[in-house]
């Protein structure tokens, strides 16, 4: 007679336990890829050139035009160059990190495989689809911008005709009219991505080349025209004067206005929120960063693409906001405008065309370095399992993510035909955030790494099945072997290996965790702690912490793999860069985060759907466990058919 069955509560809790664990374990997979250069099945054409005209395209772009003078007017006053110059800093240690993943994941992708490669599949796929986000509403603003800067110069009949014949009454949901023009433009530029890469980057080449020319002439106009008399302003001799009939949008001067006079007016205080402010301008250097299976030479060529970008901007950037506050007092400068006003000032309204030429050629290429990397997220995603399998189909002539480059096209024309996306602006910069933050963390935790995954391919083509199994899943854990030392404040401090172990890169993997933690508790208590002296107690205390932590991990044996370019001063700089980009995005307002959290309850539910059970590295893993549990030595010889195959 069988016995019945009896519920136990105590294996019912083990089960799930191990149900979690088994979860867990599945979102925390990295992806193994191969460092070679043959395997990419798109076409590789672009250039060292290309891809720094590409990053100066994207990155240089409407922001010199408006921001400078908004900047200068409220912020910074003439200390805006010192603004840019902190800006461009932080910019560049983002920059440091990308160019080295750059370097030693040359693959499609960006942030989003340097976080899968790095701290796993879940982190991947919040970056990817926070990237998406970013380069979706980059896409439509610019569009949306483009259309209102040409309707401008024709006297603005685009809009009237769409206000009068199309007007759309839906106040705080929808745009007050819907902007055909913009549509128009983004459909354009989709055919031209989809036509080819290379002609998509000869037409980026020459609209930046033009936008660098226009630039240059503000420059020197500027320090021709200019007076350094500007930088040195007495307040109180202003308020006597009049004020200029050129700025139509001054209000009566007051202290606010005019701060203190001289070259920070409004103090160093002033200098750090303009900083702020300029940093979103040098967003878009990123876009090198997924072009790694269209470059001839992506180890060398990322990484000179993207420092080399950054500096040209920084010059541009710089001197156009020196001879901007030097060609009209900072207190008259226009918020919308500033360059047409400033040349209005010094009696050279002519060069008002070349600047109305410059803006727009500045606007399309920032459209198309918007519109460049987005269709390849999604096809990396898509390959890899996580999106939609039909978005990772390709040309087979042009070599070009058809079908992605397609849909996201349509996507971002339907968003600029329909909404006007100032309050969902915002969303550019933490998604961008967000993806520099982990781009650092995983450059700390990677050089400290045993193995690579680069390393983890090549033994796929020269072990077995059963070793390479066992090789990945040390790889994967970061848990110390039986053989080696066991955790101590010793080996923390004094470790005995010369090169990286699996406990030096679980002390690492734990550091970085706990510094990510720490620095987002540090920034929310400086955002919003104001000087309270527990405010400052707390951020001693926590800054100590992350101090000691940076010591641990700077302690431990860096990996002594060859690259074309290494971060330097690791791992003082990953952290810093950490630090600022989630101060930044902790400056935010609570709607941002609110709509950035429905995104991402969105993006939960496709990973969980279907991206967790579709994963390529998910049946990459099953495969390796069946090869492992298969595998019997006593019938390794292998039979006739297949010797004849």
């Amino acid at each position: 007679m069988s016995q019945p069955v009896t519920s136990d509560p105590s294996s019912h809790s083990a089960m799930a336990l191990h149900m979690l664990a088994a979860v867990g374990k599945q979102m925390l997979r990295v992806k193994v890829v191969d460092g070679g250069e043959d395997s990419s099945r798109l076409s590789r054409c672009l250039g060292t050139m290309d891809l720094i005209a590409l990053g100066v395209g994207s990155t240089l772009g409407a922001g010199v035009y408006v921001l400078a003078g908004a900047v200068a007017r409220e912020n910074a006053g003439p200390a805006i160059v010192l603004s840019f110059l902190i800006a461009a800093a932080a910019s560049v240690l983002a920059g440091l990190c990308y160019a080295e993943f750059g370097a030693r994941v040359p693959k499609t992708g960006s942030a989003y495989l340097y976080s899968y490669v790095t701290v796993g599949e879940l982190w991947a796929f919040i970056t990817g689809w926070n990237l998406i986000l970013s380069y979706v509403i980059g896409t439509s603003s610019v569009a949306r911008a483009w259309s209102a800067t040409f309707d401008g110069m024709i006297g603005k009949h685009i809009e009237g005709f769409c206000r009068l014949h199309l007007s759309m009454k839906v106040p705080g949901v929808l745009a007050e009219y819907p902007d055909m023009f913009a549509v128009i433009i983004i459909l354009l530029l989709t055919g031209l991505l989809a036509f080819g890469v290379k002609e998509s980057a000869l037409v980026n080449k020459v609209f930046t080349c033009i936008n660098v020319l226009v630039l240059f002439f503000v420059v020197v106009s500027g320090f021709v025209k200019g007076s350094k008399s500007n930088w040195i302003l007495n307040p109180d001799e202003v308020r006597n004067s009049t004020n200029s009939l050129f700025n139509v949008s001054v209000s009566p001067l007051s202290d606010k206005n005019l701060g203190e006079g001289g070259f920070m007016p409004f103090g160093f205080t002033g200098v750090l929120s303009g900083a702020a402010t300029c940093f979103y301008a040098f967003v878009g250097f990123d876009c090198i960063a997924t072009t790694g299976e269209e470059v001839r030479n992506p180890q060398r060529a990322i990484p000179i693409g993207i420092v080399a970008s950054l500096l040209i901007c920084f010059v541009a950037y710089f001197g156009v906001s020196a001879a901007l506050t030097m060609m009209m007092p900072y207190y008259m400068l226009d918020k919308y405008s500033p360059l047409p006003v400033a040349f209005k000032h010094v009696g050279w309204e002519g060069a008002t065309y070349a600047v109305a030429v410059g803006s727009l050629c500045a606007l399309s290429t920032s459209l198309l370095g918007a519109m460049f990397p987005m269709p390849r997220i999604i096809w990396a995603m898509a390959d890899d399992g996580l999106l939609f399998q039909c978005l990772a189909k390709t040309n087979p002539k042009t070599k070009t993510p058809l079908v992605a480059t397609v849909i996201s096209g349509a996507v971002a024309a339907v968003m600029a035909f329909l909404f006007e996306l100032k309050d969902l602006v915002d969303l550019m910069s933490i998604g961008t955030l967000l993806a520099y933050t982990l781009v650092a963390a995983c450059v700390l935790v990677l050089r400290y790494q045993r193995e690579q995954p680069s390393l983890v391919y090549h033994m796929a083509n020269t072990q077995d099945e059963g070793d390479l199994s066992e090789a990945s899943s040390r790889a994967s854990s970061g848990f110390p072997s039986s053989a080696e030392e066991s955790l101590s404040v010793r080996v923390l401090v004094f470790p005995k290996n010369q090169e990286p172990s699996h406990t030096s890169g679980l002390v690492v993997n734990i550091c970085a965790g706990l510094l990510g933690v720490l620095i987002c508790a540090m920034c929310i208590v400086a955002v919003h702690g104001g000087l309270a002296l527990w405010s400052w107690v707390l951020l001693l205390i926590l800054g100590l912490i992350c101090l000691v932590l940076t010591l641990i991990i700077w302690r431990q044996p860096e990996s002594k793999t060859k690259l074309s370019f290494k971060v330097p001063l690791l791992p003082f700089l990953p952290v810093l860069s950490m630090f600022i980009n989630v101060y930044l995005m902790m400056q935010l307002g609570r709607g941002t985060w609110l709509r950035f959290a429905i995104w991402m309850v969105i993006g939960f539910l496709i990973y969980f759907c279907f991206g967790l059970h579709h994963s390529k590295e998910a049946a990459l893993s099953a495969y390796g466990t069946e090869l492992k549990i298969d595998e019997n030595p006593k019938d390794s010889t292998p039979d006739k058919e297949s010797l004849e195959i």
